[in-house]
């Protein structure tokens, strides 16, 4: 599939705590921009207070390996398919 970003949904940290991935999310890209994010992910939620990782790998997985207990499995699911 392409045309996809990768997006985080961010924790909500305590004052002035760093925040972090909750949860990974595929999302369409913008059309006509392969660098920004749609308004919604493949499982339907809003991107605009997500942080933007990037274009999907091409390849197996389509999310950062290092966040694979965090992907969304809605978001996996369509990527599957």
């Amino acid at each position: 599939m392409s045309g996809i970003v990768v997006v985080y949904e961010l924790d909500q940290p305590a004052a002035d705590a760093q925040r972090h991935p909750r949860r990974v999310h595929a999302a369409p890209a913008a059309p006509g921009r392969s660098d920004a994010a749609g308004p919604r992910t493949l499982c339907g939620k809003d991107t605009f207070a997500m942080e933007k990782a990037g274009p999907a790998p091409s390849g197996e997985p389509w999310y950062p390996a290092e966040y694979a207990s965090l992907v969304c499995p809605d978001c996996d699911d369509v990527m599957e398919t």
